[in-house]
C-alpha cells in the first residue's frame, strides 16, 4: 500500500508543480509568464501577471508538497482547489479532453481526495516528521475546502463576457 501511495503521489503531484511551472517560466514547454498571463485572459480571469503568479505559485507548492506527502491534507486542499479553477473553466467544453475538457482536472481532484484521505504513506516526509496520522477532521476539512477555494476563487477573479449589446 505505502509504494502506492508513493507513485500516486509523486505522479499526481509532480504533473501539477509542472503545469505551474509552465504558467511561469519557459521550461516544460510553458510559454512565460507573459504565456501564463494571456491563457489567463483567455480564459475569462482578472488580475493579469499577478493572477498568472498566484496559479503557478500554488501549483508549483501544492504540487511538491504533495508529492513529498508534506502537510498532505493540506496541500491535496490547495491541489483539489487549483484544479477545481481548472475544471470550471473548461466545464462547458464538456468531460473529455481530447475537446479540451475537464476530465484530466477533475482526475488530479480525485488523486489529490483519495490522498487527502488515505494519508501520505509510510514513505513521505509527514511520516518521517511523526505528522502521518491526521485527524479525520482535517482531510474531510481539505475535502471541502479544496474545491470550494477553487469555485469561490473562479467567482471572484471571473472577467464577464461583453457581447457588445447596449441594451443589457
Amino acid at each position: 500500500m505505502d509504494t502506492g501511495l508513493l507513485v500516486l503521489r509523486l505522479v499526481a503531484g509532480l504533473l501539477i508543480a509542472g503545469h505551474g511551472v509552465q504558467k511561469v517560466s519557459f521550461r516544460l514547454g510553458g510559454k512565460g509568464l507573459a504565456g501564463g498571463t494571456e491563457e489567463f485572459r483567455r480564459d475569462g480571469f482578472r488580475g493579469g501577471r499577478l493572477t498568472a503568479l498566484a496559479a503557478g505559485g500554488s501549483q508549483i507548492g501544492a504540487g511538491l508538497f504533495l508529492a513529498a506527502g508534506l502537510l498532505t491534507p493540506m496541500a491535496a486542499m490547495a491541489a483539489m482547489g487549483v484544479m477545481t479553477v481548472a475544471s470550471a473553466v473548461k466545464w462547458r467544453k464538456g468531460l473529455w479532453v481530447q475537446d479540451d475538457g475537464y476530465e484530466y482536472p477533475l482526475v488530479l481532484v480525485a488523486v489529490s481526495a483519495a490522498a487527502a484521505l488515505t494519508g501520505p504513506g509510510r514513505w513521505s516526509l509527514d511520516h518521517a516528521l511523526g505528522l502521518a496520522s491526521w485527524p479525520l477532521w482535517v482531510s474531510l476539512a481539505a475535502l471541502v475546502l479544496g474545491p470550494c477555494s477553487g469555485l469561490l476563487t473562479r467567482a471572484v477573479l471571473h472577467r464577464p463576457l461583453h457581447t457588445g449589446r447596449t441594451d443589457a
